[in-house]
């Protein structure tokens, strides 16, 4: 499982001419998924988002986590972060999930995250071409994965 965290001052979605989620100060997550990603996955990232220190304290250190600041979320699922870029210069994507698990993983982890949060957390439509919007606070875009934890 792979993540792309983006500290932002607000960020939204849209598929079409919808708004399916809309935010101010918090975190937009891209989630890509791996056929091999378990529930430990989850539950270790959502762990490592929610406890992520990257917001700033009085003093301007980014020493604060997503609860202490009462932040939102978007999750938005990007298969293409799986991708594999090894050989010639067409990405495979062959890592990447298909749609019967990563469909109930994506959803599992929005609800881990939302549980954590203690309030709902944004989501794109799985499968679909969405436009996504942010202002992104820092910068500051952190990566993850899952099977190198570094």
């Amino acid at each position: 499982m792979r993540t792309v965290i983006q500290r932002v001052k607000k960020a939204s979605v849209r598929v079409g001419e919808t708004t399916t989620a809309a935010i101010g100060q918090g975190l937009l997550l891209l989630l890509g998924i791996e056929a091999t990603d378990t529930e430990e996955d989850i539950q270790w990232l959502c762990r490592k988002v929610l406890s992520l220190r990257i917001f700033d304290d009085e003093q301007g250190v980014m020493n604060r986590s997503i609860m202490d600041v009462g932040g939102e979320a978007i999750v938005v699922s990007q298969f293409t972060l799986m991708a594999s870029y090894k050989k010639g210069n067409r990405p495979s994507w062959i890592r990447a999930a298909g749609h019967e698990h990563a469909v109930p993983m994506y959803e599992r982890f929005v609800e881990v995250l939302s549980e954590g949060l203690g309030k709902s957390v944004g989501t794109g439509v799985f499968g679909a071409e969405m436009q996504v919007e942010l202002i992104n606070d820092g910068p500051v875009t952190i990566c993850m994965d899952t099977k190198n934890k570094e």
